[in-house]
């Protein structure tokens, strides 16, 4: 009997996925386990495995179609089977039927499976736009008019040789840049486009307009924050931290780790923020409706910037790891965002957010909350300023953090004692030892 492949549902807001490319073509033989497809969600492209043994009866979705999830989009059947493609194609926008095996989704880069997260809650109804988890996604591997579609890994040979993608050429399906095309180019790169003639008037030319259609990823971040500033009242509370002895014990802590597991300030203050939201369950909780869901666990996010937005990874159980623990996994979830490598449980399951731009010198910010989050800490860089003790001017370091809250949930002086507990924690350093 036929079994048909479905569009696999990789997390609790996934509607849809979109078919990149097809790995086994019509009438080839394929094994269990083999690689189908590839289909790019709305946080990583991934790799799509057969479920059974077979031969390929036909595919029902094309390359750079967005299918929903459940809905079918190939056929296998035994060699000798004959199966009526038609018969799937009047379904196809629908879900798979109920005895369909469920495929299996792998990271492109990593081989790894990827976690659908909530696979057994409700399925998200069709949207006209991909639903997604705050400013998560990766770049598109077959991007809109003007973007070189090409494979992760092709791009990130690109970016690691420093070369322009779109000076490529593809020589994969629909022009598509693959790894051997980029490596191609990296041994006999072209010569250089010749100087450009003088301008026939004196003087300096202003440089053209560029019109940069939005990737899948930036389509995704000016939805959520849109969504975030019109839906949720948001208000903000900010502080200033004494970091001298926070400062002081991460030096000594560090002084006993390897490298890989050496403390930075952001995982200090990620722990100081998890230990304080059990003291304050509305600062970890989301609004629905005509109630507040209290989050029985501390999952707290960490922003990352990767190409073209922003991904958060999370540190689950957050408020019960020791810091060389959440330093740890954070450095590896921070590594394998950046390298296009984000596994799906890296990004499902935060509670609350913490962004940090201190390593861009940044003094203050405001960030904006990620529904149906409650709330997000905002932190700067530690700076050394002079500071008044004990009537005279002294050198000190300081850290400004500022939290956004959700007034539907919680009010200014609920999260103000939330920032004066995050503040003892940093300014009595062992309490995040205890």
């Amino acid at each position: 009997m036929p079994e048909i492949v479905p569009m696999p549902k990789l997390g609790f807001d996934m509607a849809e996925g979109k078919l990149v490319r097809k790995v086994k073509q019509e009438g080839e033989a394929v094994q269990k386990g083999d690689i189908l497809a590839e289909i790019e969600t709305d946080k990583a492209t991934v790799e799509v495995e057969s479920s059974v043994s077979g031969v390929v009866k036909g595919w029902l979705v094309e390359e750079g179609q967005p299918v929903p999830v459940g809905a079918s989009m190939a056929v296998v059947g035994a060699p000798d089977e004959v199966v009526d493609l038609n018969v799937y194609r009047a379904g196809s926008g629908g879900a798979a039927p109920a005895s369909a095996p469920v495929a299996e989704a792998r990271s492109v880069a990593t081989g790894t499976p990827v976690t659908a997260a909530a696979s057994t809650a409700p399925s998200a109804p069709p949207v006209t736009q991909p639903s997604v988890t705050r400013e998560a996604g990766i770049p598109a591997a077959a991007a809109p008019s003007g973007h070189a579609p090409a494979s992760p890994i092709a791009r990130r040979i690109a970016d690691e040789a420093g070369i322009d993608i779109h000076l490529v050429a593809g020589t994969g399906p629909g022009g598509r840049i693959t790894k051997k095309d980029v490596e191609a180019y990296l041994r006999t790169p072209p010569a250089p486009a010749l100087p450009r003639p003088p301008a026939a008037v004196p003087g300096v030319t202003a440089p053209e307009d560029q019109i940069v259609p939005l990737t899948r990823l930036r389509q995704i971040i000016a939805r959520r924050m849109t969504e975030s500033k019109q839906t949720v009242p948001q208000f903000y509370v900010t502080t200033e931290i004494d970091m001298a002895a926070a400062m002081d014990l991460r030096k000594q802590i560090n002084a006993l780790l390897p490298d890989e597991r050496k403390a930075s300030v952001n995982d200090l203050v990620v722990k100081a923020a998890a230990l304080a939201l059990r003291q304050f369950p509305n600062v970890n909780a989301s609004f629905a409706g005509d109630k507040v869901i209290r989050k029985g666990r501390v999952n707290v996010g960490i922003a990352v910037a990767v190409e073209g937005g922003l991904l958060t990874v999370v540190v689950k159980d957050t408020d019960q790891k020791p810091i060389a623990q959440i330093a740890a996994e954070a450095k590896a979830m921070i590594a394998r965002a950046r390298a296009g490598k984000v596994q799906g449980a890296d990004i499902e399951g935060s509670t609350f957010s913490v962004s940090n731009l201190g390593m861009y010198d940044a003094e203050n910010f405001i960030a904006i909350i990620n529904p149906p989050e409650a709330a997000i800490l905002a932190t700067g860089a530690v700076r050394e300023i002079p500071v008044v003790k004990d009537g005279a001017l002294a050198p000190g370091l300081r850290l400004k953090v500022t939290c956004s809250a959700d007034h539907r949930v919680t009010d200014g002086a609920e999260v103000a004692q939330f920032l004066q507990a995050v503040k003892k924690n940093l300014e009595e350093p062992l309490r995040l030892l205890v």
